[in-house]
């Protein structure tokens, strides 16, 4: 077994008191290659952010258990590096089962999340607890989950929402001892989160999807005053990088996120972690196509993935900086 704390990492509790007491989320960024790890690290160096890494299931499969114990241990000594060493968690999201949360706690993980909102309520909370009983061991971090987010990134997959029931969360909380709980207020996975007929059009003709359940935030806040809360599936889907996909050969319709300035309230609020995955695969996905299209005849792949990269880094930037709130606070 490998202690987070002997990769420099740290688990997500001061970060989260921090943040609720300042008004600003903490970035959720998943990464499963090293260009992610290299624009998430940089972007919240140069804006002096704390940064929550994340892997999925899925991420976890593609990139190696013990590769990813290195990188992350590297993202720490790369912040330094770069001259400001930021407050890094290794997060696991959406973990599914107890002994995926296990495995993850013993390479090196420092907060994990296991997700039992698909399941009746009381498995729900046996398995969070159950959970949390472990990693507390090791003062790592746990993450629930109450309410179902739709949409499909990795193996997540909802066809429709359910809204977090904030008669549940004084329970559910008190029962388990969860350090955060991710709640379902509209937000939901993927580049797809509403269909278009869901939407109205702004004075530029521009999609623009319900307004997020801010009366349930605030009653989940009510009935758990100063509990950490984390919003999953949280991407804007920036129409830019829809367009140049497009033009570039992609078949990217009807992809439609979250509006930034929503996402900047929550953040004001007792939403302390906020997680953005589909927006840097778009960012990403965009710089590469561009790539690939009007330089047919390039095919080394570091003149691909280095825009990418920069492209990346860019957005993150402006994430924390403009969205987010948490640049200067590391």
């Amino acid at each position: 077994m490998v202690s987070y704390k002997e990769l420099g990492l740290v688990n997500s509790r001061e970060l989260f008191k921090k943040a609720m007491e300042g008004g600003y989320a903490i970035p959720g960024f998943n990464f499963n290659n090293m260009e992610q790890l290299q624009a998430i690290v940089s972007a919240c160096v140069e804006t002096k952010s704390p940064v929550i890494l994340q892997v999925s299931s899925g991420a976890r499969k593609y990139a190696n258990q013990t590769l990813l114990r290195y990188m992350a241990q590297g993202a720490v000594e790369y912040a330094k590096e770069l001259g400001y060493p930021i407050p890094i968690v290794l997060h696991l999201d959406h973990g599914n089962s107890f002994e995926l949360c296990k495995s993850c706690i013993e390479y090196g993980f420092s907060s994990v999340m296991i997700d039992g909102s698909h399941l009746p309520y009381e498995e729900n909370v046996a398995l969070t607890k159950q959970v949390v009983d472990y990693a507390h061991q090791f003062d790592v971090t746990v993450e629930g989950e109450l309410g179902v987010l739709a949409g499909i990134e990795d193996d997540v997959k909802a066809e429709s929402h359910t809204y977090t029931d904030p008669d549940e969360v004084v329970d559910f909380v008190s029962r388990t001892g969860v350090d955060s709980l991710a709640i379902s207020i509209g937000t939901s996975h993927g580049a797809y989160k509403f269909k278009p007929e869901q939407c109205t059009r702004d004075e530029k003709g521009r999609l623009v999807p319900p307004p997020l359940r801010f009366d349930i935030l605030k009653e989940v806040e009510r009935r758990i005053p100063g509990f950490p809360i984390v919003l999953h599936g949280a991407s804007s889907v920036p129409q830019e990088y829809v367009d140049e996909i497009n033009k570039y050969g992609g078949k990217l319709k009807d992809s439609i996120g979250i509006p930034e300035e929503q996402l900047r309230e929550a953040a004001k609020s007792a939403v302390c972690k906020i997680n953005i995955d589909s927006d840097g695969r778009l960012a990403m996905t965009a710089a590469v196509r561009r790539v690939l299209w009007t330089q047919p005849e390039e095919f080394d792949p570091r003149k691909y993935l280095g825009p990418a990269r920069d492209e990346l880094k860019k957005l993150y930037m402006h994430k924390t900086q403009n969205v987010l709130g948490s640049a200067g606070k590391a």
